[in-house]
């Protein structure tokens, strides 16, 4: 058919701690590009000082500077903040814009028109309305953590260096980002902004694929997407996980002085770097519940094409996944899937072992066998005695026993992408 593509070479970028995909659909007439996600907040070592600059660059020069789409599945920093501009116009933002996309997709979070009137009393919001203005609140939050996350660095004889690292690790990714947001609202000729069930907007940019928004659902549709679940033995990939939310870092002697206590009486010098622990666990127990909730707003995405499947479910985590999961229909879908992009860089909670038991082409043939393919970067997010370590152990072991299993781990420090072709 001439209206079908007949092959997809899809693209996987090297970004350290982030996603970039960009799916390029072959067709009669030529190709047609859709860019998923742009971001990063690591990079491992040897790779370009601008990194992102270099990939939005390649971006151009594969689709030859044509966009057809832009898919930002959620705000975090590691997925858009290729998108931001730069005053020079040269930024990687800049670079994509002037791709000119035909569409771009986003939550329905991201909608201008769902942000609620600032004066609109909180007794009187929709639950998409509160969702929303809470969302924002916790933007603003973080911005204000990574403030203290740079004090509290200069105390790490008192916090720990790793606690205050990862307080300001998740700050920064949780921050508006609001010139690569401000850049997606207006680089292309329309935006779409998608819940479970909505027109994904890709219809007339992709003829011939069918292509499903899974995810997020609105709180109308699945309460639950409110909430962040700490710990699930059933569903995430560890045995019996210790709270995320222990306090580990702080093996400070008691009497130990740092050297910011300055004239606090000795008989006190114990306490304060006690109190800067606390401080600091305190914010980043809250930090963690508010990259849950960003993470809760991606949209998940699921190509059909033929007989070949795709799902990119963002950094979904399961109050995400749960409506989508509930629908016998769209398991159904899910059981076929040939390819997916592993959840959230392959974090315990964002493949829910429901989703994973539905993948019919695990551990099948060298022919048919589950592609899967992981952006991520080991040491940034989470740590081993505590069970939150990014990519999960657990999980991997499981994705390269039974799948095609891909991680931009694996790509050397001369490789800024890997290509897969896909025949269709």
């Amino acid at each position: 058919m001439a209206n079908k593509p007949d092959r997809l070479n899809l693209r996987s970028y090297q970004v350290g701690f982030g996603d970039c995909y960009l799916l390029s659909f072959r067709y009669p007439s030529g190709e047609r590009h859709v860019l998923v996600d742009c971001g990063s907040t690591g990079k491992p070592a040897g790779v370009p000082a601008k990194l992102l600059t270099h990939v939005a660059k390649d971006i151009a020069l594969r689709c030859g500077n044509k966009l057809h789409a832009v898919v930002a599945t959620h705000r975090h920093q590691d997925h858009v903040n290729g998108f931001a501009t730069a005053i020079n116009g040269k930024g990687p933002g800049d670079v994509i814009a002037a791709c000119k996309p035909d569409v771009v997709i986003q939550p329905w979070t991201e909608d201008p028109d769902a942000e609620p009137d600032a004066g609109k009393p909180i007794t009187a919001l929709t639950a998409s309305e509160a969702r929303v203005r809470a969302l924002s609140d916790m933007n603003r939050f973080s911005e204000s953590v990574v403030h203290e996350a740079s004090r509290l660095r200069a105390h790490s004889g008192a916090v720990g260096t790793r606690l205050a690292g990862q307080l300001a690790f998740l700050g920064e990714d949780n921050i508006k980002n609001l010139s690569a947001v401000k850049n997606l609202m207006k680089m292309g000729k329309r935006n779409r902004y998608v819940f479970f069930g909505s027109k994904s907007g890709l219809e007339s940019v992709l003829p011939g694929v069918k292509t499903s928004v899974l995810g997020p659902p609105t709180p109308e549709q699945h309460a639950e997407v409110r909430k962040q679940r700490d710990k699930d033995d059933a569903e995430f990939w560890h045995f019996q996980a210790a709270s995320a939310r222990r306090h580990l870092e702080n093996a400070s002697p008691p009497f130990r002085s740092p050297r910011v206590l300055g004239s606090v009486p000795p008989s006190a010098r114990w306490f304060v770097p006690r109190l800067l622990g606390i401080r600091a666990d305190q914010l980043l127990q809250i930090v963690r519940s508010l990259d849950d909730a960003m993470n809760n707003t991606s949209v998940i995405l699921l190509f059909e094409i033929g007989t070949k499947s795709l799902l990119f479910p963002g950094d979904a985590q399961i109050e995400n996944w749960e409506y989508a999961l509930s629908k016998p229909a769209v398991r159904q879908k899910l059981a076929k899937v040939n390819l997916y992009k592993v959840g959230h860089h392959g974090s315990l909670n964002a493949t829910p072992k429901s989703l994973w038991k539905l993948f019919a082409n695990r551990g099948t043939s060298t022919h048919s066998k589950l592609q899967t393919l992981v952006s991520t970067m080991a040491g940034k997010h989470g740590h081993v005695d505590n069970d939150s370590e990014v990519p999960r152990r657990k999980l991997v072991n499981a994705l390269r026993a039974e799948t095609s299993y891909f991680s931009t781990q694996d790509l050397k420090k001369t490789e800024l992408f890997r290509d897969f072709e896909i025949a269709l």
